[in-house]
């Protein structure tokens, strides 16, 4: 289904800017620290800000220069309950060539936006790449089987929905067949790829092929190339 494939590369890409976005951001913060001074600055007030989803507390931060001057500024990072209160001291870090661009000296207010960041970043890397990294990997069992696996025939048992996935409210359907290992008795239930399409109407035939790795029954591929291939 190509909206299956759109989002598995959709989401690494995202994924991959995310975790480029935090790198970036922890290196010039980084940067930042090593040519920062230190000095102490006191929390004038707490600006309230409100999305659609959440409100935030940013604190606003006055605080003197190496030369004297009064610098205020309002921090990046916002929280709720708000971190800090009016009145409190804190620790302040400025560029003395650019002091308006200070940040208070703790840890969610330098790192908390390559942590966020980052942390998404790395759901969405995770989520898309296991996704490509799956497709890989079953094309070449499905390749390797092509090559060295046997062909038996399952018999065709039914048509179910793998309620497991859902794209776009959809489930798609797989087909289930059984067969008998003649030697050992022992029954195995095989289940096809996943068809975006109900094939019920299509299977005509008792058995279906599968191709089995004898070493292992436990890897195996439907055949389902006698099914007509969904247009688009």
């Amino acid at each position: 289904m190509k909206t299956l494939k759109i989002l598995k590369y959709t989401f690494t890409a995202i994924g991959a800017a995310m975790l480029f976005g935090a790198f970036a951001s922890y290196n010039s913060t980084s940067a930042f620290i090593d040519r920062a001074t230190e000095t102490s600055g006191i929390v004038t007030e707490l600006v309230y800000s409100r999305s659609s989803d959440s409100t935030s507390y940013y604190p606003v931060v006055a605080f003197q220069d190496a030369s004297g001057r009064e610098i205020v500024f309002q921090s990046r990072a916002g929280s709720n309950p708000p971190s800090f209160r009016r009145g409190e001291r804190v620790s302040v870090l400025y560029e003395p060539s650019a002091p308006e661009n200070a940040q208070i000296n703790s840890f969610f207010s330098l790192w908390g936006m390559s942590l966020i960041v980052g942390g998404l970043g790395l759901v969405f890397a995770l989520v898309g790449g296991g996704m490509v990294l799956f497709g890989v990997l079953k094309g070449r069992s499905k390749a390797y089987l092509e090559q060295h696996g046997t062909e038996v025939l399952a018999n065709f048992a039914s048509v179910e929905q793998n309620t497991s996935l859902t794209v776009n409210g959809r489930n798609p359907f797989r087909i289930v067949c059984q067969w008998q290992h003649p030697q050992t008795g022992e029954l195995h239930v095989f289940r096809s790829d996943n068809l975006w399409f109900d094939p019920s109407d299509h299977i005509q035939q008792e058995t279906v092929p599968v191709l089995v790795d004898e070493s292992n029954l436990k890897r195996y591929w439907v055949n389902t190339s006698f099914l007509p291939k969904l247009a688009g």
